[in-house]
């Protein structure tokens, strides 16, 4: 049999179904594969071995028995390390939460393990998911599998990171500004923001409450549509979460049919700025879209340019009130704690330790915009602007169906590049932030290599609230369409890591 760990989720689970492989060999080859190439791609904090073998052992028990299972049962899965599990160490990337074991499990969690899926383990991550290269991850940088030396994309690098390395053929990651997307086209994997409230956040440590949301990541778009529709739904214990039926994911994600479908190109996202050969594989996408019988028109969204400074503006602002918790006196870190000095004191000397640069730089910039006299000159600004970008978004989907652009403006770069330059990482962003803004659904799915360097390239399509469905419509056409040019998805062209350990 073929490599296990080569396989996409929905074959394993047809090898599971039919009995020529069982979870616990599935497992364990990916388990074995994580030893063997992580310790170059850093892409996990933690190994869940007991725990996942565990889990795939209840999964055969079950389907020797004749339990009726769900469809991706026995089928691994990377976790991003903001996202609470029982008893596994989560510390969302920060030396504050290091040995924090949950005692509890995450809506997320609950639906995966409801699910059969096999948990592996934690993936990193830029702390408390500020960044969007994971090198503010306190506990080092990982590694694009494409370049050893190039990023994999942030704030959930890990998880995008495992996918392609093959350490998983799924994963589950967070978008607040484009950190599921922007993952994605750097590594030539699949990655989707759901519609905000479409999964729960009932157990994701808060970065911005307004933005956060969890979604899958994949090697193809079927995959990702699977573990879509295992993992969203309405949920009481979330005040945001949506109570209405999942949209067919996986239906529109086996159907890939574009004809007739309006497709609008955003005009403002793109140009001066954009690396050439991601704007070269992005048109060629849109051709190929254009063949396959949809509608191709332009669209204007004249606020979008407005975007990165106003999430910039809510981002923070809404992490300074979530992070205040870290105080040193109920949970996580505590350093000072002599019998001498002050609480006030011993908090300052916790935060001083426990939070990284990053996050300091955005805890102060938040705090600032929200302090009397400031408010609405900075907060509330931002928070116009964002109407605006909502309204942007309603007036194009009265003229097109869903829309499309670049998913990031250039391919990943190299580790320690813009590392110093805070402006210049936050422009990774400027195609992904709107959606979160507006709330609507967003994903990016591989559609091509840049001449200029080989790395891959994410096509970007945006779809109105609730209608998920259409982002994986498009996202299949193009890989189908595109894999009969490559000989399959964009990973097979992906160069083959080093055994190392």
């Amino acid at each position: 049999m073929t490599d296990l760990t080569r396989k996409t989720a929905a074959e394993l689970a047809d090898l599971m179904g039919s009995g020529q492989a069982s979870s616990v060999e599935i497992t364990q080859a990916h388990l074995d594969r994580i030893a063997a190439v992580d310790g170059d791609v850093h892409a996990f904090l933690h190994v869940d071995t007991e725990g996942a073998l565990a889990q795939a052992k209840a999964v055969d028990s079950k389907r020797a028995a004749g339990e009726q299972l769900a469809p991706l049962a026995g089928v691994p899965l990377a976790l991003k390390d903001v996202l609470t599990q029982e008893g596994v160490p989560t510390t969302a990337g920060s030396k504050m939460l290091e040995g924090w074991k949950p005692p509890y499990d995450s809506t997320m969690v609950k639906r995966l393990k409801a699910a059969g899926i096999v948990i592996l383990g934690k993936t990193n991550m830029d702390e408390f998911a500020m960044g969007s290269s994971t090198e503010n991850s306190a506990y080092g940088t990982t590694h694009n599998p494409w370049d050893l030396g190039r990023i994999p994309g942030g704030s959930g690098g890990g998880s995008s990171a495992a996918i392609a390395a093959y350490e998983a053929p799924l994963a589950i990651g967070t978008d607040t500004g484009g950190s599921i997307r922007q993952p994605g086209a750097f590594t030539g994997t699949v990655g989707v923001k759901p519609t905000y409230g479409g999964t729960s956040r009932y157990g994701l440590i808060a970065l911005a409450s307004s933005l956060d949301t969890p979604g899958p990541c994949a090697r193809t778009t079927l995959d990702a549509a699977l573990l879509h529709e295992a993992i969203a739904g309405y949920d009481p214990m979330d005040s945001t979460s949506i109570d209405q039926p999942v949209p067919p994911v996986v239906a529109a994600a086996r159907n890939g049919d574009v004809a007739g479908l309006r497709i609008g190109v955003v005009k403002e996202l793109g140009g001066e700025g954009y690396q050439p050969g991601v704007e070269a594989r992005f048109h060629e996408a849109v051709e190929l879209l254009t063949k396959l019988g949809a509608e191709v028109v332009e669209v204007s969204c004249p606020h979008f340019q407005y975007a990165l400074p106003a999430y910039y503006l809510i981002l923070p602002s809404e992490a300074s009130s979530n992070l205040a918790k870290f105080d040193a006196m109920r949970y996580g870190l505590r350093v000072g704690d002599d019998g001498e000095n002050s609480a006030e004191k011993v908090t300052a000397l916790s935060r001083e330790a426990g939070f990284g640069a990053e996050v300091k730089r955005r805890i102060i910039l938040g705090t600032h915009a929200l302090s009397s006299g400031y408010y609405d000159a900075y907060y509330g600004q931002a928070q116009k602007v964002r109407t605006l970008i909502a309204r942007d978004f309603a007036n194009a989907y009265e003229q097109v169906d869903v829309l499309v652009s670049p998913a990031t403006p250039t391919t990943a770069f190299a580790i320690g590049d813009r590392i110093n330059d805070p402006i210049a990482m936050y422009k990774n962003d400027l195609c992904t932030i709107p959606s979160n803004l507006a709330g609507n659904a967003a994903a990016s799915f591989p559609c091509g290599l840049a001449d200029e360097d080989g790395l891959p390239v994410g096509f970007h399509v945006m779809a109105p609230v609730l209608r998920d469905d259409l982002c994986y419509q498009v996202g299949a056409a193009l890989e189908t369409a595109l894999a009969e040019q490559w000989g399959g998805v964009l990973m097979t062209k992906a160069p083959e890591l080093e055994v190392t350990r």
